[in-house]
């Protein structure tokens, strides 16, 4: 979500202490997003207009981590009701400093916080006091944690949650492996709002992390019985389940099957707005998206990514939801294969958009220099025609990997092309079976069931 101003609000929900939820509140979460993009200019300006929201007509959400980001400021804010009839939020909102990086994942991260920084953490005046009424907290100020006092630990916000926070600090910072058990659920002592990164880090990084299933680190779940013959890190819903009275769990990684979109919001101080903001944006599970640049200025929705071409109960061969979850569950029946050939294809479209890109602003520029309406007009067509021509290649994606797969075969191929015999026919496919591990597997849960007996 980006307004025109390259100012850029995202959200994941908490949910907190249920008695907070005020059912008599006006402003859920979404419009509290989209009014204040309507409204405000940067994240500081934001950050006001969200909590006189709240004030004024009363928070209807549970409780919600807010990104609100402009070309110069990144802030994280954490907002909670007050309950039934008690009309507001408490709320607090950290800058994150300009050489660190932050995340949430539906767990509150705010924990203590200076009182007296106004220009770095702000805060609603009665956050302390409504948790001492409420009796969740009685201790100073100065040690007050609005995470522990508004959405307290349980297994679940750390492993199905904080754990998502743990594995892309992880794989910034070196030094992150120390709350790997924490990550797991296992011991209770929290992460840092924020971290340094030991790399600086570009929107194309950020998008790849986006796409983490745990992928070598101690909760990476490619290889056990549940990941199937294709080490597939993904298994379907609930997140919990129960064998003999004793509750058992799925891991729930950065990148999964229902996620409906995801971006990278990228503002740059140094360009005008209509050039300078950059949704990158893409349909479906983020580990088989492709993140197509919508700028800042864009306002014209391309006809792949509109309302009303398909739905959920209507496929539509021209709509990008349904063409990405085609191709994705067709990967994951068969994820260490197919997966190796949608990366391709991905990452030669993404490869293509960022190459493009510095010459596709200057010309922006030029234009801009004339006319803020035709840069405009020229990004709009721009990206309309990245996603026309996107979609047509993940289609084509989606028909190959039926071709080159069918009835658990595979058909080889020689520089790109399927193989053909000497007669021009297909050549005979290559019948890989499954590996000698998941084999072990079957053998180990049949004994000698399937073992071929040699007759005399």
């Amino acid at each position: 979500n980006m307004n025109e101003h390259q100012l850029a609000i995202a959200e994941t929900t908490f949910g907190g202490r249920s008695e907070l939820a005020d059912s008599t509140g006006i402003m859920d979460y979404g419009s509290l997003i989209y009014i204040t993009l309507q409204r405000a200019t940067n994240a500081r300006d934001a950050i006001k207009v969200m909590t006189n929201l709240v004030n004024e007509y009363g928070y209807y959400s549970g409780g919600e981590s807010f990104s609100i980001a402009d070309p110069n400021e990144v802030w994280v804010m954490e907002m909670i009701g007050k309950g039934t009839g008690n009309k507001g939020a408490v709320w607090v909102a950290v800058r994150i400093p300009d050489d660190c990086v932050s995340a949430h994942a539906n767990q509150a991260r705010i924990q203590q916080f200076p009182l007296d920084d106004p220009d770095n953490v702000l805060y609603a005046p009665d956050v302390i006091d409504f948790a001492r009424e409420k009796g969740y907290y009685t201790g100073s100020d100065a040690d007050f944690s609005f995470a522990q006092a508004y959405a307290p630990l349980d297994f679940g916000a750390m492993r199905f949650c904080e754990a998502r926070v743990w594995s892309f600090f992880n794989n910034v910072n070196k030094d992150m492996g120390q709350y790997v058990t924490y990550a797991q659920g296992k011991t209770t002592e929290p992460m840092p709002l924020y971290i340094k990164a030991d790399r600086k880090l570009s929107a194309q990084d950020i998008q790849n992390l986006m796409r983490d299933h745990y992928e070598g680190t101690e909760l990476d779940w490619r290889f056990d019985v549940g990941a199937g013959p294709f080490n597939s890190p993904y298994r379907w819903s609930p997140l919990t389940y129960e064998v003999d009275s004793v509750e058992y769990c799925n891991e729930r990684p950065i990148a999964t099957q229902q996620t409906a979109f995801s971006f990278v919001a990228q503002m740059r101080s140094w360009l005008p707005d209509e050039i300078g903001g950059i949704l990158w944006f893409g349909i479906d599970d983020a580990a088989q998206t492709v993140y197509y640049p919508f700028y800042s200025g864009h306002n014209i929705v391309p006809h792949e990514m509109a309302a009303g071409n398909g739905d959920l109960h209507n496929f539509s061969w021209t709509s990008a939801f349904w063409i990405h979850n085609w191709v994705s569950n067709m990967v994951y029946t068969r994820y260490s294969d197919m997966s190796e050939d949608m990366k391709k294809v991905q990452s030669k479209l993404e490869s293509t958009f960022a190459s493009q890109q510095p010459q596709i602003e200057e010309k922006a520029l030029a234009l801009h220099k004339q006319s803020s309406e035709e840069a405009v007009k020229y990004l709009n067509a721009y990206t309309n025609t990245l996603v026309e021509e996107g979609m047509a290649e993940w289609k084509k994606l989606g028909e190959y990997l039926m071709v080159k797969y069918v009835d658990g075969v595979i058909k080889p191929e020689v520089n790109g092309e399927f193989k053909k015999n000497q007669y021009g026919q297909p050549a005979n496919p290559i019948r890989p079976g499954y590996s000698n591990e998941y084999y072990q597997k079957i053998i180990d849960q049949t004994g000698d069931k399937y073992k071929v007996i040699p007759v005399e």
